[in-house]
């Protein structure tokens, strides 16, 4: 399998201020064929980035989703307007949705089957908080929002990336280890066999939380990282194309 290297803008960037990015960050990218990468704009920035992205072999993806294909849902965005604007991934499930506005886990798995019907990617993410982390929880938590997530739906692993983002690690600078990583790394692999042996390492597993230039060589020399969501570290182009090139 491919690697994935993905970014994750958050709520950054105009429409304008992503063509411009794009503009730039494409002089980078020579060979896209050799990993996947992904770009994950805000909503306004997606018709913008899909029109640049057209047969650069980049792909687009965005941050959220709604699991219901329309309807009277003020705000939202449904996986079919995604998909005509070129949309091939969706972000499910980031920690910022978590914890900032409160999604449940029964919400997050909604959103992954609703990708799933629509034929879209999700990448779920997954991890600990500082205070779970010091409690001894991680594997207990990760264990627990990856079943929840993905209830009844088990034989469709193949068809989902999980992205393992340390909570205490996403923007404070100070990532994990890539032992740290690894470790858990390989609990969800193992997981995912458990739940699934059918479709055992058919899911890409990667690593968020503090990625950046200086440090993404050394995630990406072990195995059992299959690719990396990136965040502050990709809103520059030159830095993100670094990140890219890192192996």
């Amino acid at each position: 399998m491919r690697r994935l290297i993905a970014a994750n803008w958050k709520m950054n960037k105009t429409p304008k201020e992503t063509e411009e990015y794009l503009k730039k960050f494409l002089r980078f990218v020579e060979h896209p064929e050799s990993r996947e990468i992904l770009i994950c704009p805000p909503f306004t920035s997606l018709c913008v980035a899909s029109e640049m992205l057209k047969g650069t072999g980049v792909k687009l993806g965005a941050q959220n989703c709604h699991y219901e294909k329309k309807g009277a849902f003020t705000g939202e965005v449904s996986i079919p307007m995604l998909k005509e604007l070129g949309c091939e991934y969706v972000i499910v499930g980031h920690s910022e949705r978590r914890h900032i506005f409160g999604e449940s886990d029964e919400l997050i798995h909604k959103k992954v089957v609703a990708c799933l019907e629509e034929g879209i990617r999700p990448i779920l993410c997954v991890g600990e908080k500082k205070e779970e982390r010091e409690a001894g929880m991680t594997f207990k938590v990760v264990e627990t929002q990856i079943k929840l997530a993905l209830n009844g739906i088990e034989e469709h692993v193949d068809k989902i990336d999980i992205a393992y983002e340390p909570v205490w690690a996403i923007g404070t600078g100070i990532p994990a280890t890539p032992e740290d990583a690894v470790e858990v790394h390989i609990f969800i692999r193992n997981l995912l066999k458990e739940m699934n042996p059918k479709n055992e390492g058919k899911t890409r597993i990667l690593y968020g939380g503090s990625v950046k230039p200086e440090n993404a060589k050394e995630f990406m020399k072990h195995e059992e990282i299959n690719g990396l969501l990136v965040g502050t570290a990709s809103l520059d182009p030159e830095s993100f194309a670094k990140i890219v090139y890192s192996f």
